[in-house]
């Protein structure tokens, strides 16, 4: 059970990372600060969230039926699948913002910062960023189903650590050569898919997928 719960919890969340407003506030402060500090403050927000998500999906659990957690956890995937198209589409129609990292900026470059400055700015920010955003829905709603079970907290951050990392490190410089509409577009769609797997298995008593 712990390893189903931990590769769920892993691959909902990662799905839900492409075009996810967390992920940009990294990136516009890894252009400031030090990559790995801001990573650390949006763990650290990330985590704390997620303790109290899963505590709000167990007291969840036991107030509903099951068959209606699941339903709602189907709708929520359509949810997500829709939010994460929207998401692009209105991005890719929307002109680029200001960098987050120009007011720090001068004529002569990147002013100095302090190492506590890059990791509470990145804290504050995802504190925020991360409130009503698709990953904490899926959160509570892994809880709902599997209860207070750690292996959620260790899948989820097990993706948003990697991934953050690898977006404050390298995103300025791969932008140009990353798709964004199709990364958006098979994310929308294994979505979909799990949507689907959770109404054949009541519709038709099978599942399709081995998690």
């Amino acid at each position: 059970m712990w390893v189903e719960v931990f590769v769920t919890a892993f691959t909902l969340q990662l799905l839900a990372l492409p075009g996810e407003k967390g992920q940009l506030v990294i990136a516009g402060l890894a252009t400031t600060y030090n990559p790995y500090l801001v990573v650390a403050g949006a763990a650290t927000a990330f985590g704390g969230w997620t303790v109290l998500e899963i505590l709000l999906g167990e007291a969840l659990r036991g107030a509903l039926p099951v068959a209606y957690l699941d339903a709602a956890t189907a709708g929520l995937f359509v949810l997500f699948a829709v939010w994460i198209l929207y998401d692009g589409s209105a991005m890719d129609g929307t002109s680029a913002e200001p960098n987050p990292g120009e007011a720090a900026t001068t004529d002569g470059g990147t002013s100095p910062v302090s190492n506590w400055e890059g990791y509470l700015s990145s804290f504050s920010a995802m504190a925020v960023a991360e409130f009503g955003d698709k990953t904490q829905l899926i959160t509570i709603s892994l809880a709902a189903t599997y209860g207070a079970n750690p292996a959620i907290w260790v899948g989820e951050m097990a993706a948003i650590v990697p991934v953050s990392t690898l977006t404050a490190v390298t995103f300025a410089r791969t932008t140009q050569y990353l798709n964004m509409t199709l990364i958006r577009r098979v994310a929308a769609a294994m979505f979909l898919v799990f949507a689907g797997d959770i109404a054949s298995t009541y519709l038709l008593g099978i599942s399709v997928l081995p998690f």
